[in-house]
């Protein structure tokens, strides 16, 4: 039987918000509200086809999967402990509660990785007789296509001109197909993924597909070192991390979503799904730190796939997550927005930029690689050779104008934060060379880390305002050039970087959070703080002496995460909400590098 996907409308809709939790399995995500809703998942991977759209689609026109209760009073969502299954209890105004439960599989099976395309939901009633509807409403092509419907009598496919998914349900399909309410007396199980039959029942299946991606999860993180303090804290920030980690290429995604605004009504809004070389280092520094680098070597995949992919030549800032070099940017005019703050956009011409950190942000990737003798593949010559070549683009760049790391489309600077990962490179080459016993590419790189460290503390300090400005010869703020410290180029107590840390917390901080730089840029002066630079200031402060002032704004960046922990890309100072895409990779690194930096060690309990 064939027929067209029906209009139903959900009732009672909340507003979106990034009180979401999300679910993957390194493959593909989704995003669930608080009432159990799937308001965002890209299909068949992070940068694909939102096939349920609703958090930039709102009201009747979005695709979402819903599972509704009748006479919803109210909801409560965690995690299963240590893992991505996310479980939310719905109760009625007359105290029936059911039980949500939603992941995407992923464990070990048959010596490798089973992570499938596919959404896992199951349904029990935990206390009386509640009543839901279920609303399963994919579009494809970005909302502009409804599916065709074939039914089965345990199944569901909705047919697109590319792409076809299968619910496999133990529900009535026919409550299913027509959103009709009707009683949860028992379990009920939804597989929504590739159009492919299952090998066994669908409830044993989700069952088993439950218990063993649990499993999966809690022995990843049992191996995980934590700091005494914040764990849980840490954990989720793990666990969030390494659900951003492409597989199949080992590729890392900065964000799961596209076009959430930076702030309300600003047009900040961009596409965030895809590796950006800078943000997936700082992932892999952060999981590293953890002692989860497997991550890294996933990475390492990839990055060794873009290095030989370029050559000797020109490499950007962000790819996609295949490999993909070009990723053309538009405005999509038929979707609202994130609350009906537009525009839509998918693709990002920032990929067309000339971002000269991006040389060193691949030699700090790599570096510990060739250092950690736990790893399945440690790097050796071969891999040093490669890198070298990389580090000549960065002393071809160093000095030269660039669109700098917070991507400016209409400016051009010799970026401080630039120049300054052209020395990284080239100060982390020299220490590689000396662990693979090469003295003379050891000296070779030494001296043009020498060269570029005296030339960066030089032409970036200003001498008025006693700072490092964000560029040689500037005299404007910037937040990046914290890192001055944080990948070593000054010591942290030296008097000029302190100086440059005060006359920031003076300009760029709101209370604990600091904006990213003081000049404005394309869209004017920013309007909400980026997080990561608030941790770099906790990284800093604590590196300083101040720790106890760094635990106090760590607590309060603590205190804005979503109920379930996570953090998207930016925060308003007077209300605390959330803005950018989400969730960010970059703060959650800054959970766990702040965690790591503060906390008591564990011989002061132990």
């Amino acid at each position: 039987m064939t027929s067209k996907a029906p209009h139903v409308g959900a009732t009672a809709m909340a507003a979106p918000s990034l009180a979401l939790g999300m679910i993957g399995n390194c493959t593909i995500s989704a995003l669930v509200d608080a009432r159990a809703c799937i308001v965002w998942s890209c299909m068949p991977r992070f940068d694909g086809d939102p096939v349920f759209n609703a958090l930039v689609q709102p009201g009747p026109d979005g695709s979402r999967f819903a599972i509704e209760l009748e006479d919803f009073a109210r909801s409560e969502q965690w995690y299963e402990p240590n893992t991505a299954v996310l479980r939310t209890h719905l109760t009625d105004a007359h105290g029936n509660c059911l039980e949500v439960t939603d992941f995407c599989p992923r464990f070990f099976a048959r010596s490798r990785a089973f992570r499938p395309v596919m959404l896992v939901r199951r349904v029990r009633p935990v206390r009386g007789a509640p009543r839901i509807r279920v609303l399963v409403q994919p579009r494809y092509d970005w909302g502009m296509a409804q599916p065709t419907l074939t039914r089965g009598s345990n199944h569901i496919r909705y047919v697109g001109g590319d792409f076809t998914l299968r619910l496999n349900t133990d529900a009535p399909v026919a409550y299913v197909l027509s959103g009709e309410p009707f009683v949860a007396g028992r379990e009920y199980n939804f597989l929504l993924g590739a159009d492919e039959t299952l090998s066994g029942g669908i409830g044993d299946t989700a069952r088993h597909y439950e218990q063993e991606t649990v499993s999966y999860w809690k022995h990843w993180t049992q191996r995980l070192h934590l700091p005494l303090q914040w764990q849980e804290a840490v954990i989720r920030s793990a666990i969030t991390l390494k659900m951003s980690l492409f597989e199949d290429t080992g590729a890392i995604v900065a964000a799961m979503t596209t076009s959430i605004p930076e702030s309300a009504h600003s047009g900040r809004n961009w596409d965030y799904r895809y590796c950006w070389l800078r943000d997936a280092f700082f992932v892999v520094r952060a999981l590293n730190s953890l002692s989860e680098v497997g991550t890294m070597e996933d990475y390492l995949r990839w990055l060794g796939n873009i290095v030989a992919k370029t050559g000797s030549g020109h490499i950007q800032p962000l790819y996609g997550i295949g490999l993909e070099h070009e990723l053309p940017e538009s405005v999509l005019p038929h979707l609202a927005g994130y609350r009906g703050m537009g525009p839509v956009r998918v693709g990002n011409q920032a990929a067309e930029h000339f971002q000269h950190d991006v040389y060193g942000n691949i030699v700090l990737g790599a570096a510990q690689s060739f250092h950690d003798r736990r790893l399945l593949h440690p790097a050796g010559a071969a891999e040093f050779e490669r890198l070298e070549r990389v580090g000549e683009l960065a002393v071809q760049v160093y000095g030269k104008p660039d669109a700098g790391m917070w991507e400016l489309r209409t400016r051009a600077r010799i970026h401080t934060s630039s120049a300054l990962m052209s020395w990284a490179a080239c100060d982390r080459l020299a220490k590689i060379a000396r662990a693979l016993q090469l003295p003379e590419r050891a000296h070779y790189w030494q001296q043009h880390a020498q060269r570029m460290h005296g030339e960066i503390l030089e032409r970036s300090w200003h001498a008025k305002r006693q700072v490092f400005a964000e560029s040689f010869g500037g005299s404007e703020l910037d937040a990046s050039v914290l890192l001055m410290a944080e990948v070593g180029l000054i010591h942290p107590t030296d008097p000029r970087f302190v100086s440059t840390l005060d006359a920031m917390e003076h300009t760029l901080c709101d209370g604990p959070f600091m904006r990213r730089y003081e000049a404005a840029d394309d869209f004017g002066k920013p309007e909400t703080a980026f997080n990561i630079c608030t941790f770099w200031r906790i990284d800093a402060l604590a590196r300083t002496g101040r720790r106890e002032q760094a635990q106090e704004i760590f607590e309060a960046m603590l205190a804005v995460r979503n109920p379930l922990g996570l953090l998207s890309e930016d925060t308003h100072a007077a209300t605390g909400e959330m803005w950018g895409n989400f969730p960010q990779t970059y703060s959650m690194v800054g959970i766990i590098n702040a965690a790591m930096r503060l906390s008591a060690p564990w011989d002061s309990v132990i």
